[in-house]
């Protein structure tokens, strides 16, 4: 069943504009994305009345699976300006 979750293929496509992945495009990337949430929501119930540990580890938890989400973005991650001009000679809008 694990060979089925970790299929090569991208989960994310890649944001429009700016650094980063965009929303998912498998189901992989749907479950990676409800379990992060999960986890981060879960973490501020459980440490809700001790509110710096709770930001410390909402943190990490935070952070963790980034490596994961940059890994399967499709064209990875690196800064996007929006759609490329059709033609070589036009500029890109401001």
């Amino acid at each position: 069943m694990l060979h089925v979750f970790l299929r090569k293929g991208p989960w994310f496509e890649p944001t429009i504009y700016g650094y980063g992945a965009g929303m998912p495009i498998a189901w992989q990337g749907w479950t990676l994305l409800s379990v992060h949430v999960a986890a981060m929501v879960g973490v501020g119930i459980a440490l809700q009345h001790r509110p710096m540990v709770m930001v410390a580890v909402i943190s990490l938890v935070a952070m963790a699976p980034l490596p994961l989400y940059a890994a399967r973005t499709a064209g990875g991650w690196r800064w996007r300006w929006g759609s490329p001009p059709q033609n070589k000679g036009q500029k890109r809008p401001k």
